[in-house]
């Protein structure tokens, strides 16, 4: 399966990396540039899911990526790539939906039922993920029995509930960072061809992420090199979407590990 870069772009003021905060008019220009290095999604977000980030309105959310989201579509650069909204909020992923817009990216992993209703009521194609608690206290003393098990019995009910709406379009996240430890994580990444029994997409989204600080102290602005070793390692233990904040790079590297393969 061909591997799809997610390219990010975040409407919000408090992403943990401000290299992608957008408004507006500066958003589309990003978007065109992620589209021109080789993005194959690009998923927009109004709201932080950083530890210890506190949720916003529905109207607040909606107010932040309201622009992004009327530019796309009156630019139709929906018919350049495919356009993802991370939120968990009904009114704000209806509006998306309504503009060409053909991912739910839900954190929550679909716990609201009226997500699902609007999910299934445009055909989404639903990206569920995995977090302990939520982003306010998701690192406060993560525990599990067994990370691996216990993501998989979650993944496992949300499937089921996402079906039973008529939800049909499934990718799987296990949630890199959202209430787990290094030690959590890096056990996911080693195993994450465990996941592949539920015949779903997986998507890997360690861009930038504090594990690499912890293996190697660095600033957000310094941790490129090991986004890539983390996302090359999850394309070969069986990811097929990765959510980045560098796309050209990206691009590179798997085209380069491609190529290694194929030889």
């Amino acid at each position: 399966m061909q591997t799809k870069i997610m390219g990010v772009i975040n409407a919000n003021e408090d992403s943990f990396f401000k290299g992608s905060r957008f408004e507006g008019s500066n958003a589309i220009l990003a978007i065109e540039q992620m589209i021109e290095d080789g993005a194959n999604i690009i998923d927009i977000g109004g709201v932080s899911s950083r530890p210890g980030s506190i949720s916003v309105s529905a109207q607040e959310e909606l107010k932040r990526v309201k622009p992004i989201i009327d530019l796309v579509f009156e630019q139709k650069l929906y018919e350049k790539v495919k356009f993802s909204l991370d939120s968990y909020e009904p009114e704000v992923l209806r509006y998306a939906l309504d503009k060409g817009f053909k991912i739910v990216n839900d954190i929550t992993g679909l716990s609201n039922d009226e997500v699902c209703k609007v999910a299934a009521s445009y055909k989404a194609q639903v990206v569920i993920m995995h977090m302990q608690k939520n982003p306010e206290n998701m690192q406060e003393n993560p525990k599990y029995d067994d990370v691996v098990l216990d993501i998989d019995k979650f993944f496992k009910q949300r499937i089921k509930k996402a079906k039973s709406f008529g939800i049909e379009d499934i990718v799987l996240d296990v949630g890199i960072g959202f209430g787990k430890t290094l030690e959590h994580n890096l056990k996911l990444l080693k195993n994450l061809e465990y996941f592949n029994h539920f015949d779903c997409e997986l998507l890997i989204g360690a861009s930038r992420k504090s594990m690499i600080d912890m293996i190697v102290p660095s600033s957000i602005e310094q941790r490129l090199p090991g986004t890539l070793a983390i996302h090359l390692e999850a394309i070969n233990n069986g990811a097929s979407i990765i959510r980045c904040h560098d796309v050209k790079e990206h691009f590179q590297a798997i085209k380069v590990q491609d190529f290694i393969k194929k030889a």
